[in-house]
């Protein structure tokens, strides 16, 4: 899988409901949905909620969809970051060329906003096999 599949399958999720614990894009999807979508991962539900500030469980759902982890400040387009969206809350993001596709509870739908997260990044993963 290159960086192209990944923006390309993350894109694909733009407009699609926003639901929480969403994995299903003909259901609606939450942040990790779009994430395991994006890499054409299955992932089940998990028990957390929208406050969940023990981020462990994002570096575990990670693991389960077999990203490797990488530096923040090294993040291209084709990577996923979870960021800090304030107090006792935690986002996932994934970096396109020109901005982030990313699941927007407010707006309730999946989105691509343009620029760099406006949040600090506390961790950064890289699902493809290139290098370039």
């Amino acid at each position: 899988m290159t960086a192209e599949d990944v923006v390309a399958s993350a894109r694909r999720c733009i407009g699609v409901r926003f639901r929480p614990q969403g994995r299903d894009p003909r259901t609606g999807l939450d942040c990790v949905g779009v994430a395991a979508v994006s890499i054409n991962k299955a992932l089940p539900p998990a028990r957390y909620s929208m406050r969940e500030r023990e981020w462990r469980i994002s570096a575990s759902m990670a693991a389960e969809l077999g990203l490797r982890e990488i530096f923040p400040g090294d993040v291209r387009a084709g990577d996923m970051m979870l960021v800090d969206v304030g107090p006792g809350q935690v986002h996932t993001e994934d970096m396109t060329p020109t901005g982030l596709v990313h699941a927007d509870a407010g707006l309730r739908k999946v989105v691509e906003t343009p620029g760099r997260p406006k949040w600090p990044v506390l961790a950064a993963w890289r699902a493809c096999s290139d290098e370039g």
